[in-house]
């Protein structure tokens, strides 16, 4: 995400016609616009890598970013099920907003992430580097 994010701010017409996501099908590329997003990524970025060292006490912090991935991978499937974007784009968004979407989705279910939390908790108690 934070690699992502900065190429998106850094270049974002480059981003726009070279990310292999077909993203001129969604319309005309908004520089401004790619850069407030790419902005977002790199802020999600980190907030992922910062909940990875405290799971536990930062639950909150994951939710958020994961319920962005959510809507926005729900977003995507939305506009390729109603038609504004090609089928095509199942496989090519897959790797970077369905699959991300769903499994942050997933570990953002209670029941999951309990168990993600203890797991976590024992092999910290096991002398882990996180």
């Amino acid at each position: 995400m934070i690699a992502n994010g900065i190429w998106m701010v850094s270049r974002a017409l480059q981003w726009f016609f070279h990310i292999p996501v077909d993203m001129p099908a969604t319309g005309e590329p908004n520089g401004h616009l790619i850069r407030d997003i790419g902005f977002a990524y790199i802020v999600f970025g980190f907030a992922l890598n910062w909940c990875a060292f405290r799971l536990e006490s930062r639950r909150p912090v994951f939710l958020m970013v994961s319920f962005f991935m959510v809507v926005h991978a729900l977003g995507h499937a939305i506009e390729i099920l109603i038609g504004l974007l090609p089928t095509s784009h199942w496989w090519m968004d897959f790797p970077l907003v369905l699959f991300p979407g769903v499994f942050l989705g997933a570990l953002a279910i209670p029941r999951v992430w309990a168990s993600v939390v203890s797991d976590h908790d024992t092999v910290n108690q096991n002398g882990s580097l996180l």
